[in-house]
């Protein structure tokens, strides 16, 4: 009897199947196994339109509530998550709504002034990439770009999407329109290279969605004191995992959440232990634009 099995499943093409235990070995800058970043979202949504993160039901427009929980974030949240990161010494990386340009421009000079990395986040959080026709998508990423070297002296080398949304184009688009790296895709603890239609290589850097207080503590309810705990272990649990291989952690942070002052206590001890890790050399404390660098000269040499 003749068996027919089904055939493969249909397939990105971006990168192939490859186990972790099978890489090519390095370290990271100053002989570190383990490179450890900060995302810090700063966003903005429409008001009484659009997507958005909820503390509570969805309301019909002009959804005051959930609206005004999210500004909490650009007005207070996102200072005292600054003031936290310049007392540890920490470098942070800017996800960064261009939107906020116009609504808060001081929070985004801040961010400047400290030294940190800006990545494209798209315009607004109320909109999703998915949605947009092919031209629409390449219009944002290219205006996102513009608007931010304009701004604030320097073009972003990497992107999220907002709501790590994507059409199937987007890597394509991200190469073409000068980016060197993603953070949508959450499917390893290493970078890798994608293909893309031009031929450029866009390179894929981990970006987490475990280690994330939007899914953590907003859609999963853990509290503060177990999410800080949580980032604790995983740094603990990855140092121990990079003997074997060079492994990279990121924290995924929103202000409007981590910045409400009972989270930011508890968020304040999970940082005070990644920058202890630092202080005595066991991870590379760095930004996402930085691995990306160091991956690429890896590759080249």
């Amino acid at each position: 009897m003749n068996t027919r099995y089904p055939g493969p499943l249909p397939a990105h093409g971006r990168f192939d199947y490859q186990p972790i235990t099978r890489r090519v070995d390095h370290a990271w800058p100053n002989g570190a196994r383990l490179a450890v970043y900060i995302g810090f979202n700063l966003e903005h949504f429409a008001f009484g339109e659009g997507m958005g993160a909820c503390i509570g039901p969805a309301a019909p427009h002009p959804d005051v509530l959930n609206y005004a929980w999210r500004e909490y974030g650009n007005r207070v949240g996102a200072w005292r998550c600054l003031e936290l990161f310049d007392s540890l010494g920490l470098a942070s990386s800017t996800l960064l709504n261009t939107a906020l340009y116009d609504h808060c421009p001081e929070l985004v000079a801040a961010s400047v002034a400290r030294g940190d990395e800006l990545i494209g986040h798209g315009h607004t959080n109320s909109e999703r990439q998915a949605d947009m026709d092919e031209s629409a998508e390449a219009a944002l990423l290219a205006q996102c770009r513009a608007r931010m070297r304009e701004e604030s002296g320097r073009a972003p080398v990497g992107w999220l999407s907002p709501w790590i949304s994507e059409s199937r184009l987007t890597p394509d688009l991200l190469a073409e329109a000068g980016y060197g790296y993603t953070l949508n895709w959450c499917h390893d603890d290493q970078p890798v290279p994608m293909r893309t239609r031009s031929g450029r290589t866009l390179w894929s850097v981990p970006y987490p969605q475990e280690l994330n207080d939007i899914p953590m503590i907003v859609a999963r309810q853990m509290d503060a004191k177990d999410f800080a705990q949580m980032i604790i272990d995983n740094a603990d649990e990855m140092l121990e995992q990079s003997r074997r291989q060079p492994l990279v952690m990121g924290v995924a942070l929103h202000p409007y959440i981590v910045g409400q002052p009972y989270r930011l206590r508890h968020l304040r001890r999970a940082l005070s232990h990644l920058a202890r890790m630092r202080d005595r050399g066991a991870v590379w404390f760095t930004m996402p634009g930085a691995i990306c660098t160091h991956v690429q000269q890896v590759a080249a040499g």
